[in-house]
C-alpha cells in the first residue's frame, strides 16, 4: 500500500489560503475600515434629501468589488508586468486620447469614456498605469544620472500632458507627485528634484512679489552649480528656465487656463470675495468643520451635512461632513488611519524582492499621500480647490476601484517577498 504523503494530508482549504500567507492583512483591514466607514458617512449626507440616490450602497458594492480584485491581484505575481509595461503605457495613453473623440460630459467636464453604458474615468486608471511604466523603466535602469532621468521624464511627460489638457489640474497635479516620489526613491539626487518643481514656484512669485523672485533666481543657481555635472551650463539653463517660467506664467493665467480654474486657485486665500459663487464651497466647509468642535455633532445630525449646504459633498468635500459629525477627535483618528496606512506601505516597499516591487509600492505611497494633504487641505482652506477625492472615502467609481487596483498590488509585493525563517 501507498502511504500518504504530508501534503496530501492538509486540508484543501488551508491549501488555497496559502497562496495569501504573507499578506499584509493590517493594510488591508485598513483599506476596507476607510471604505466602509466612507460608505456610512455618504449615507449621513443623503438621509434628509428629497431623492434618496444610494450613493453609500454602491460605494460599499464597489468596495467589495475592489476587494475581490485586490486579493485575486494579490495571488499573482506581480513581476509579470514589467514585460508588460509597455503595452500598459500604451493602453493608458490611448485611453486618455479617446477621451478627447469620445469623452462623456458630466457636471460640465469631459472626463469620462462610457463602455456598455458604464462610464468610467480613464485619468484615475492612468494613476496606475504611470505607477506601473516608472518601476519598469527605474527597475531597469535608475535614474541617478541626467540623462536617464530626463529619459523617464519624457516617457512619463505624455499621460501628464494628456490629463493636464483635459483639462484636469487636479490629476495632473497626482502624476506630478508619483513622479517626484519614484524619482526620489530611485536614488536621484534630491537637489534635481528641486531643480524639476523650481518652475512652479518661480511662476508665482514673479506676479506675487518680485524681490523675492530675484531671490529664488540665486538660489536655484547656487543649487546648480553643486548638484549639477557641469555648473556653468548647468546654472545658464536653469536661470534661463526659471525666466521663462516667470514671464509665461501672465499667458498661462490668462491664455490657458478656465475661469473656474482660476477661481479654485485664488479664492482658498480669501473667499469671502465671492461668497456666493467661488468662495461657497469652502465657506461652508469651514463652517462645518469648525461646528463639529471636539466630539463632534454625532453621525447624521450636523447641521450643515443634513441641510446639504455643501454641494456634493459625498465626494471631494466629505472631510467636512466627518469634521461635522465626528469632531476633532474623529478626524485626527481618520488622519490616523491614512498615517497607518503609508506606514505599512514603506514597509512593503523597504522588505520587497527587488527594485520594481519595492518602486511600485512607493507609486502607491505617493499617490495616497499627495491625495490625502490635497483633499483635506482644500477643504479647511489651506490648498485650492481641485477636484481631488479623499482615498476610500469619497464616493467615485474610477476612484476606488483604481485604489483598490493598487492596494492590489502592492499586496502581491508583500506576498511575494522573501519567507523569514526563525531559529530555534
Amino acid at each position: 500500500m501507498f502511504q500518504r504523503s504530508y501534503n496530501d494530508k492538509i486540508p484543501q482549504w488551508k491549501t488555497w489560503l496559502a497562496a495569501w500567507q504573507q499578506l499584509d492583512f493590517v493594510l488591508l483591514f485598513l483599506v476596507v475600515s476607510l471604505t466602509a466607514f466612507g460608505g456610512l458617512i455618504i449615507q449621513s449626507t443623503e438621509v434628509r434629501q428629497e431623492t434618496v440616490r444610494w450613493f453609500w450602497l454602491y460605494h460599499w458594492l464597489l468596495g467589495a468589488f475592489g476587494l475581490i480584485l485586490a486579493l485575486f491581484i494579490a495571488r499573482l505575481r506581480y513581476e509579470f508586468l514589467i514585460q508588460w509595461h509597455w503595452v500598459i503605457y500604451g493602453l493608458t495613453n490611448c485611453s486618455l486620447i479617446a477621451i478627447k473623440f469620445f469623452g462623456v460630459e458630466i457636471n460640465g467636464s469631459t472626463r469620462w469614456l462610457s463602455i456598455l453604458g458604464f462610464q468610467f474615468q480613464p485619468s484615475e486608471f492612468a494613476k496606475l498605469g504611470l505607477i506601473i511604466t516608472m518601476a519598469a523603466l527605474l527597475h531597469a535602469r535608475p535614474a541617478n544620472s541626467i540623462p536617464s532621468m530626463t529619459r523617464t521624464l519624457a516617457i512619463t511627460a505624455i499621460p501628464w500632458g494628456l490629463v493636464f489638457v483635459q483639462p484636469d489640474l487636479g490629476t495632473s497635479l497626482v502624476f506630478g507627485a508619483i513622479t517626484l516620489g519614484m524619482l526620489y526613491w530611485a536614488n536621484v539626487n534630491p537637489g534635481w528634484l528641486i531643480l524639476m518643481i523650481s518652475l512652479l514656484p518661480s511662476a508665482i512669485l514673479f506676479n506675487v512679489y518680485r524681490p523675492a523672485w530675484y531671490a529664488w533666481l540665486v538660489a536655484m543657481g547656487i543649487l546648480a552649480w553643486f548638484t549639477l555635472p557641469w555648473e556653468k551650463v548647468g546654472v545658464a539653463i536653469v536661470t534661463f528656465a526659471n525666466v521663462i517660467a516667470g514671464g509665461a506664467s501672465g499667458y498661462l493665467w490668462n491664455q490657458l487656463l478656465k475661469d473656474y480654474q482660476k477661481d479654485r486657485l485664488i479664492l482658498f486665500l480669501q473667499p469671502e470675495k465671492d461668497p456666493l459663487g467661488g468662495g461657497y464651497h469652502l465657506i461652508q466647509s469651514r463652517i462645518a468643520i469648525g461646528a463639529g468642535e471636539l466630539w463632534g455633532k454625532g453621525l447624521q445630525h450636523g447641521t450643515q451635512t443634513q441641510l446639504n449646504f455643501i454641494p456634493e459633498q459625498h465626494t471631494d468635500f466629505i472631510f467636512s461632513a466627518v469634521g461635522e459629525e465626528f469632531g476633532f477627535i474623529g478626524s485626527i483618528c481618520l488622519l490616523i488611519v491614512f498615517w497607518l496606512i503609508c506606514l505599512r506601505l514603506i514597509i512593503i516597499a523597504q522588505n520587497a524582492r527587488e527594485n520594481f516591487g519595492s518602486l511600485l509600492a512607493i507609486g502607491v505611497l505617493s499617490m495616497i499621500i499627495f491625495q490625502v494633504f490635497v483633499n483635506i487641505s482644500m477643504t479647511i482652506g489651506l490648498a485650492p480647490i481641485t477636484g481631488i477625492p479623499l482615498p476610500w472615502m469619497s464616493y467615485g467609481r474610477s476612484a476606488l476601484l483604481t485604489n483598490f487596483l493598487a492596494i492590489g498590488l502592492v499586496e502581491s509585493v508583500a506576498n511575494n517577498r522573501p519567507r523569514l525563517h526563525f531559529r530555534r
